[in-house]
């Protein structure tokens, strides 16, 4: 009885309170509304790379080979030294192994709409998987070079899959049934990378010798033929900065470790290393070399104020108009940030470990850094909360 009678006066309270909120003027009580809404409406933080900081790790027990997020940002899929890819729940690091290779995984892509990944290995197997499946199993195998596949790339309107790999080619797929459509052939070294341009139909692919080749793919889209078809290069040019042979030990090293599209394409940069004075030790300067991608010019090689020993193992443009890379060797892992035209970054982060790949996330504000010592990292560019 003594409960029911004092949820009758709670009641009466709330209704109480209520009426008189109905009696305010219109005005005050509109301004309370703004008000309420100004409190719970908080800003976003603004993404400044000056502030980067960590802000998760996630351990495996591998070295990690290569990571990419997935569209949604809800994941990244990072490559791993025992040949699985796992996918990581960025919210709170679960893990869900993808096992299919047999041998390391370093180049991962998607579908614009994420419900498809692609992996291919260093066995030369390109593999189809659902990117959120609870038990993921490959949808579709292909054997897809002779030799490693070092990169994968999906068109924009997610129709093609483009993979480069040891046997100095380039070949184009079909992403719905995985039939082969194309194949370019020149280049006389690894194919190490490639990129599709982000508005006109066009492919960049680059190799060891940081041979830099665009092939046209609207034959490839209009043919009806049934058939494979042979592509022939469309223009060529070198990011020679990231390339060296190496007289005393007879052999090359360099090539472009990572490629993007920069400012809409009209920009091209291909990360790698530079200044090598032993190919065998792999001891030279990270760099990046950004082409003008209409004439193929170098406009600028990023080397940093204080060159360190190592690799650009990843770089991407960012929505605010600067270049993010990644670099690792010697001297540990370090995180890059370069306005066009400027040979030094402007910030520079250092990394509790050497980087292997990074990717950004899809709204900017994150970075990605699969480290050799086996975490995937995720870096805020933004103040700490």
């Amino acid at each position: 009885m003594a409960d029911d009678k004092q949820k009758t006066a709670s009641t009466k309270k709330a209704v109480d309170a209520k009426s008189d909120g109905a009696k305010k003027s219109p005005g005050k009580a509109k301004n309370e509304t703004a008000a309420q809404t100004q409190t719970a409406t908080k800003p976003e933080a603004a993404i400044d790379p000056t502030l980067v900081h960590m802000v998760s790790a996630w351990k495996y027990a591998r070295p990690l080979t290569a990571c990419r997020y997935d569209p949604s940002g809800k994941f990244v899929f990072a490559g791993t030294e025992d040949y699985a890819v796992q996918r990581i729940r960025v919210s709170d690091g679960q893990m869900t192994p993808l096992i299919g290779h047999e041998s390391w995984c370093r180049a991962i892509a998607f579908t614009p709409d994420g419900r498809t990944t692609f992996t291919g290995g260093y066995d030369g197997r390109l593999l189809w998987w659902d990117t959120a499946a609870e038990k993921p199993a490959p949808l579709k195998t292909v054997a897809a070079h002779d030799g490693w596949i070092r990169a994968v790339a999906v068109s924009r309107d997610g129709k093609l899959i483009a993979t480069a790999g040891n046997d100095r080619l380039v070949k184009l797929w079909n992403s719905a049934d995985g039939r082969l459509l194309g194949v370019a052939a020149g280049h006389d070294a690894h194919v190490y990378n490639l990129a599709f341009h982000p508005r006109d139909g066009w492919i960049v692919s680059a190799d060891l010798k940081a041979a830099c080749k665009v092939w046209d793919l609207g034959s490839v889209v209009a043919s009806r033929s049934g058939k494979p078809l042979e592509l022939a290069a469309v223009r060529e040019f070198a990011a020679a900065a990231i390339y060296k042979y190496d007289t005393q030990f007879r052999a090359d090293i360099g090539g472009a470790r990572s490629l993007a599209f920069g400012d809409g394409g009209k920009l091209l940069a291909a990360g790698g290393i530079t200044n090598v004075t032993n190919a065998f030790a792999g001891i030279g300067n990270a760099a990046w070399v950004v082409l003008n991608f209409a004439d193929g010019k170098q406009l600028v090689t990023h080397v940093g104020k204080e060159k360190v020993n190592g690799t650009a193992w990843g770089v991407v443009w960012h929505p605010g108009g600067y270049w993010v890379g990644a670099a690792g060797g010697g001297q540990g892992g370090f995180l890059y940030f370069f306005k066009p035209g400027a040979e030094a970054e402007f910030f520079k982060f250092k990394l509790p470990d050497t980087a292997r790949d990074m990717d950004l996330s899809p709204d900017g504000k994150d970075v990605a850094v699969a480290h050799a010592d086996g975490n995937l990292r995720i870096y805020r560019l933004g103040a700490k909360k």
